[in-house]
């Protein structure tokens, strides 16, 4: 996927003067050989030019990792480590910076060669607050080289969602549908987050559209549209509408992109979309989340943003659904409660139009919006892509800006069951433990909206970890039944 950063990880080796070098450069190099032996070396680069031990050496060991493309950080306690100079090399980097420390190998170390790492990573902790320096700090940060290379790169895709936002352009075509406060979107916290957003009418999408309507590039979209339904190609008469929109877009990203490296998109649908471009833009979107670029339904700026986090940690497409409909009794006592260990609270079905990525829809369709239809003419509806969800692990999550301008998250793993929703649109029947009590007491109790983003794959411990790094301020998850939350009736 273009539309998402590559990672390159700089390691810089820091030791305190009282303490041999020979640790931390001893350490370093097991560690690096670590990574290399497990991992992608094309992840990491070992900085050699020194061991930072003083402000003089952070000064050459940042000047090397810019040298060398780096746009992260691993700051390695090989030993105790100098709490000053290393955290003003995390201070003066210009990205996500982690820490971690080396743990003592063997009994043979501690009576000569003992590190005491795990005592620097106290003051190197503390010496971050004290400077308001933002770094990743594992929830076992103090590890043997294999650990710490296991922990390095659990950091790679956390620093790609950091840098993706860092670079991030939101473009959005609006206003909000009537009656969708629920995509309330302050955009302060998107500036205080390092993302740019570029506003515009959809008339401004309509005229670039027209502009585009005797494309000479629209065959050729048309017969890959075709190619990748295949016999779902169920409205092969709306394809070159739906290029010709699809072009529309990627012009608009091409021309407007400006300074920033990446895009996502936060589109009107609906109500006056069908009538005057004359189809609904749903496959079109799924498109692109597939080459990761999202684009949100309904306008919905912060939607698109999680759903840009959701790709940049996967690298692969997300989806942006409604937590829309309570599963009938019928269905999860038929085909849910004898196979899986589910409450009926615990499932729901996700659902939006179509614009879910067709790599994980079952026999996805290209059909017409049966919502939009019950008051217009099914031709101008057409342009949804129809399936059930792959089953599998997901990940569902969102972050948000509250009208009052505090920056809240919440992130649950589930499922989606391999169970037939019985319905249209993209939708599936999913399942997240105590999704009930989740459901209440921190997507209602914290002012949610409907929309929640959907990373394919198990994804929770990063995308958390993301949410810390930037400042949210609440972070809700689905607690166990025996950990009430805040406001929980006990009785």
């Amino acid at each position: 996927m273009s539309n998402i950063p590559v990672v390159k990880v700089g390691i810089v080796a820091v030791s305190r003067d009282c303490f041999p070098e020979s640790l931390s450069v001893n350490r370093r190099k097991a560690l690096v050989e670590a990574y290399k032996e497990k991992y992608d070396a094309k992840d990491i680069y070992e900085c050699p030019i020194c061991i930072v031990e003083s402000e003089i050496h952070m000064l050459q060991a940042l000047e090397d990792i810019k040298k060398h493309g780096c746009n992260a950080l691993c700051v390695y306690l090989g030993n105790f480590g100098p709490e000053i100079s290393e955290t003003m090399l995390a201070q003066k980097f210009d990205g996500p910076v982690m820490f971690c420390a080396a743990a003592e190998e063997t009994i043979s170390v501690l009576s000569d060669d003992r590190g005491d790492a795990f005592c620097g990573m106290l003051n190197a902790s503390y010496n971050l607050k004290l400077r308001n320096v933002k770094a990743y700090i594992p929830e076992q940060p103090v590890g043997d080289k294999n650990e710490c290379a296991k922990l390095i790169n659990e950091f790679v895709p956390i620093a790609r969602a950091l840098i993706g936002l860092k670079n991030l352009k939101i473009i959005s075509f609006g206003p909000r549908p009537m009656n969708f406060l629920a995509c309330n979107a302050p955009i302060k916290q998107l500036y205080n987050l390092g993302v740019e957003i570029e506003e515009n009418s959809e008339l401004d999408l309509f005229e670039s559209f027209n502009k585009h309507a005797d494309d000479t590039r629209i065959p050729s979209v048309v017969e890959d549209m075709m190619e990748e339904l295949g016999i779902g190609n169920k409205k092969p008469e709306i394809l070159p509408k739906l290029a010709q929109y699809e072009l529309t877009l990627l012009d608009w990203i091409k021309e407007h992109k400006g300074s920033r490296q990446y895009v996502a998109i936060a589109s009107k649908c609906w109500p006056a979309f069908q009538t005057m471009f004359g189809f609904v833009p749903c496959y079109v979107n799924s498109r692109l989340a597939g080459r990761g670029i999202p684009v949100a339904c309904e306008v919905d700026i912060y939607g698109c943003l999680s759903e840009y986090i959701g790709t940049c940690i996967s690298k692969e497409a997300a989806t942006l659904l409604d937590i829309n409909n309570t599963v009938p009794k019928e269905m999860y006592e038929k085909s849910i409660a004898p196979k899986y260990n589910y409450k009926h609270s615990d499932t729901f079905m996700g659902f939006h139009c179509g614009n879910t990525c067709s790599r994980f829809v079952r026999n996805p369709e290209m059909k017409y919006q049966k919502i939009m239809a019950r008051s217009l003419p099914i031709e101008v509806t057409n342009g949804t892509l129809e399936g059930n969800l792959l089953p599998g692990d997901i990940t569902f999550f969102r972050l948000q800006s509250t009208a009052d301008n505090h920056l809240y998250a919440y992130v649950a793993e589930g499922e989606v069951l391999p169970v037939d929703a019985c319905s249209f649109g993209c939708i599936g029947v999913f399942a997240i433990k105590e999704m009930g009590r989740f459901y209440r007491h921190v997507l209602i109790e914290n002012g949610f909206p409907h929309h929640g983003a959907v990373a394919f794959g198990h994804f929770g411990k990063y995308i958390y970890e993301v949410f810390k790094y930037i400042g949210a301020e609440k972070i809700g998850y689905n607690q166990v039944k025996e950990d009430k939350y805040p406001k929980e009736n006990p009785f």
